[in-house]
């Protein structure tokens, strides 16, 4: 190991969790969903394990499993050599964490432990899981166990402390029957997602979405459910249907059960109308008394009120499973019971059974503790014995009457047993009650015989039937019967999963994802789109806040209409939560460039492309990511790429861009790329050796004649993304051809507004990258306006701003850039200060611009400061003329755009209105709604800044 520091002093339980975050999909650690904690060691950052007396074997001997851990060695033990030879104790909190779970029957073996850089002591403690309570749960024990067995800890008792985790593992872990169909989907690739604390899942993505909850699925009619829940009305069904069934009858009153039984004949079976589990049920009633007291018992489990009265069918108690109108399998169900022995009490007996390891509380395990209550003791004097006494060597000992595994029954796979004509009764009663999964339940001497002979009724038909009697029975070979619940749902062959766009970078990447998602609306697809404007499904903003983090992502999963998915994926969202999802079929990446360093430990350009490159490595070997070619930290991200990829460049032929990408093509690759002509630019997409034209830049409308290379830039990406998504090369062309900067389709991006022949541009530039593009535009679209070399004619005046959060350096920069361009450059304060007093952003952006005045090809000759938005945009308005250039910088784009209608209107009723600013009829409170309403907002996103 490495160099160890030097002790500060005697080991004391230091290490603690300074921080804890929840990946819930591809992050910067792992591709899977994992724990992230933050661990200090305190002091005992100069106590390895092999300096600690005792540590390694008292750890093993408390978690035994850790033997198994191969960690670096690679091989079992070899966790355990680490600790001998020496580890800090934040990898063994890793380990312990991991150890801990496989404790709660999570099967997780992935996990690292890093050191923080610069600050001695700190490390970054990363390890997968299931169940997020759990993992960070386990995280905790673990840590408090290091610190334990450092110095120990009153009051702590490790045995006591793993029991309580266990129980709450257990509370919150997928039931056997849920466990089996979730296995059995992730084994297909069919992704799913937990609904809510208890067995609610959906399986599938969008408009492919099935959900279950226990056995139950999207396919079970409520109608039948309903059915077999009144025992009485699917006894008549059944009965209709000429299927066996026992006498029986509904009562209301215990003398009435009684007069029932009379007419029935005993002995009768007294049961709940809609009990579940085998509660309430008893059988084989002799008398009136025995009639009366079962009635009551019956009713207590009974929400309705009625209790059944039937007659009682001897013989052996089986659940045939019906899937799909077809058996899948048949258990035998033991009541749970003793043997005796001739040495033990049944007390003592109970004890040894309930030892078995397979044997846990309620679903825990796949058999379940036998529980000894009154009625079983009753049970037991009926069979001439008390709890206390010894039963004979051989003699079985029933401590429950019906043979349910929740009471600790045991089951006999019998699947290949059933005679054919009992099969096919169970089959028809299933069709019967109309149950997509259904259990039905056979009382008859032999299930091998048919039962039309030999004597035997169906008793029950239930819903939702649990699957653990077939998955793990206990004498027998398991059934794979989840196979058939997820050919019900999700037939072979057809989808389960929507096509998902991701898009990242520092600036773009919204403009690109609305292209994307606009070129795939036109070709009819129900698009779910997530931005830092919020969620839009199907061209409607369905949820208003900045949503490209990753429960937005799963918001729009979840959604039964998406058909397509275009996901923003933000910086911030990765470093928090991850992805929110297992994988994206195509990945874009607009470029790299120095925004939010100084952040959560992204302190380089280089660290910062790692966080954006989550996306890359979340493509499959099917998918594709779309690369800026031109960006150099973007091009090496083609190595953690498992796809194709498709280069999107600017630069001219010739250029060694452009060479390499023209080798790539020459290999099979993709590429979109500007091949100058006469007429202009025209985008070009490449495969292989061929080349495909797709539109001259100057007619695509985002790209003001070609002016906002920027936005060409964007246009580049998403018809890479597209066409690797698999769209036509006329609909990417009409998809770009009919994509505007109006307000309606780009809130807050480069939309244009003409105030008394003022050409006001609206954009949302937070940062020096986006600004120095943003005034190569201004310069480009100036000149242009005037169609003369020498600007002077047209005045420019821009307002800018940034978050509060960026560094010093970077306020200054955006400043001074911002000089370069505009003759007036107006600086205000976004809304949320982000920790800085009022003020403070402003003067450090003033400070950058000043610092130009003067310098050679400066334009700026005069920096102001107006810090409320809407002051400053009417500050900016007042000084321009005619003819002049705005270029408005915001943060809350709603009440700027509402601004300036109402300043068009102010002085010229029934102006011109150009494109992106509305009705001209509509007043500022109306516009700010329309606007809202059309996708836009106004909260300030914790994204990367974007230009477009």
């Amino acid at each position: 190991m490495a160099d160890r520091p030097t002790p500060t002093g005697p080991p004391a339980p230091d290490l603690r969790i300074v921080e804890s975050r929840v990946y819930r999909g591809g992050n910067i650690w792992s591709y899977n969903p994992a724990i992230h904690l933050v661990v200090d060691l305190g002091v005992l950052e100069g106590y390895p394990s092999d300096s600690l007396d005792g540590f390694t074997d008292a750890l093993v001997d408390l978690l035994p499993g850790l033997k198994n851990h191969t960690c670096s060695r690679g091989v079992k033990g070899g966790f355990v050599e680490r600790l001998r030879d020496g580890t800090w104790l934040g990898h063994v909190a890793e380990h312990v964490a991991l150890q801990l779970q496989q404790e709660a029957g999570h099967d997780l073996r992935r996990g690292k432990t890093r050191a923080v850089k610069g600050h001695a002591g700190r490390y970054n403690v990363i390890y997968d899981y299931t169940d997020e309570t759990v993992g960070l749960a386990a995280g905790e024990l673990a840590v408090r166990l290091v610190n334990h067995l450092v110095q120990a800890e009153e009051g702590f008792d490790f045995p006591d402390e793993l029991e309580a985790f266990l129980r709450r593992a257990q509370r919150t872990a997928f039931g056997p029957s849920t466990a089996a169909i979730l296995e059995e989907a992730v084994a297909r690739d069919i992704p799913y997602i937990r609904l809510n604390a208890a067995s609610l899942v959906q399986l599938g993505q969008g408009v492919h979405a099935q959900r279950i909850r226990a056995t139950m699925t999207s396919k079970t009619g409520a109608l039948a459910v309903d059915i077999a829940s009144d025992k009485d009305m699917t006894t008549r069904l059944l009965a209709s249907a000429g299927l066996p069934v026992p006498k029986q009858e509904t009562v209301r009153s215990a003398e009435g059960a009684v007069a029932a039984a009379r007419r029935i004949g005993f002995p009768v079976v007294v049961k709940p109308l809609d009990g579940n589990h085998g509660r309430g049920v008893c059988l084989n009633l002799q008398s009136d008394d025995e009639v009366r007291d079962g009635f009551a018992t019956a009713q207590e489990e009974s929400r309705r009120g009625p209790v059944i009265v039937e007659s009682f069918v001897t013989g052996r108690d089986y659940r045939c499973l019906i899937v799909g109108g077809r058996m899948q399998a048949i258990a035998e169900r033991v009541p749970a019971h003793v043997v005796g022995d001739g040495t033990h009490t049944v007390a003592e007996l109970v004890d040894i059974t309930n030892a078995d390891p397979r044997r846990g509380v309620g679903h825990e395990k796949v058999l379940t503790r036998i529980r000894v209550d009154a009625a079983a003791e009753r049970l037991v004097r009926d069979q001439g014995l008390t709890m206390e006494d010894v039963a004979p060597e051989g003699q079985m000992v029933k401590l429950a009457l019906t043979g349910n595994m929740s009471t600790g029954g045991i089951s006999v796979d019998r699947t290949f047993d059933a005679h054919p004509d009992n099969v096919e009764i169970a089959e028809e009663a299933a069709r019967m009650i109309g149950l997509d999964v259904a259990g039905i339940d056979f009382i008859c001497p032999d299930i091998a015989s048919p039962v039309r002979e030999t004597g035997g009724a169906i008793c029950e038909v239930n819903a939702a039937p649990g699957f653990r009697m077939h998955t793990h029975p206990t004498v027998g070979e398991p059934q794979f019967i989840a196979k058939p619940v997820v050919d019900l749902l999700f037939p072979p062959g057809s989808p389960s999963r929507v096509p998902i766009v991701a898009v990242t970078g520092t600036n773009g990447k919204t403009t690109t994802s609305r292209m994307i998602a606009h070129i795939f609306k036109g070709i009819g697809r129900k698009v779910g789109m997530t931005s830092t404007d919020g969620i839009v499904i199907d061209e409607r903003l369905v949820y208003k806040a900045d949503a490209s983090g990753p429960r937005s992502a799963r918001m729009v999963l979840q959604n039964p209409r998406v058909d397509f998915a275009v996901m923003e994926v933000a910086r911030g969202g990765i470093l928090r939560e991850g992805l929110g999802y297992d994988r994206n079929d195509v990945a874009v990446v607009t470029n790299v460039a120095p925004d939010h360093l100084g952040m959560k430990g992204i302190d380089t350009l280089e660290q910062l492309a790692d966080v954006k490159a989550v996306v890359v490595e979340a493509v499959p070997r099917s998918g594709f990511a779309v690369l800026n070619a031109d960006d150099a930290l973007v091009r090496r991200m083609r190595r953690r790429c498992s796809g194709g990829i498709v280069w999107f460049s600017l630069q001219p032929p010739g250029t060694p861009v452009r060479e390499f990408i023209e080798e790539a093509c020459r290999r099979g690759g993709r590429a979109v790329v500007l091949e100058p002509t006469d007429r202009g630019d025209m985008i070009v997409i490449k495969h292989g050796r061929r080349s495909m034209q797709l539109a001259w830049t100057h007619l695509l409308p985002s790209t003001f004649g070609g002016t906002a290379k920027f936005n060409v830039a964007n246009a580049m990406a998403a018809a890479g993304a597209a066409f690797a998504a698999g769209a036509g090369l006329h609909e990417i062309r009409q998809g770009l051809r009919t994509f505007t900067t109006s307000y309606y389709l780009s809130p807050g991006r480069m939309n244009l507004v003409n105030v008394h022949n003022v050409d006001v541009f609206v954009d949302y530039c937070h940062n020096a990258p986006g600004m120095r593009v943003l005034g190569e535009f201004v310069d480009g679209y100036a000149a242009q306006k005037t169609g003369q070399s020498d600007l002077g004619k047209v005045s420019r005046i821009g307002m800018v701003s940034t978050a509060g959060d960026r560094r010093d350096d970077d306020m200054r920069e955006l400043g001074a850039i911002a000089a370069h361009h505009f003759d007036v450059v107006v600086v205000r304060e976004d809304q949320r200060l982000r920790g800085r007093p009022a003020g403070q952003t402003a003067a450090l952006i003033a400070e950058g611009a000043k610092g130009e005045i003067g310098k050679e090809g400066v334009r700026c000759r005069q920096v102001e400061t107006v810090l409320n938005e809407v002051e400053a945009v009417r500050h900016c308005m007042a000084r321009a003329n005619p003819g002049d250039v705005v270029v408005l910088c915001v943060d809350q784009h709603a009440e700027v755009l509402a601004e300036l209608e109402q300043l068009t209107h102010s002085a010229q009723a029934g102006a011109h209105n150009p494109e992106g600013t509305g009705d001209p009829d509509l007043d500022p409170a109306e516009l700010q709604s329309e606007a809202q309403q059309s996708g836009d907002e106004a909260a300030v996103p914790e994204s990367d800044s974007a230009t477009v």
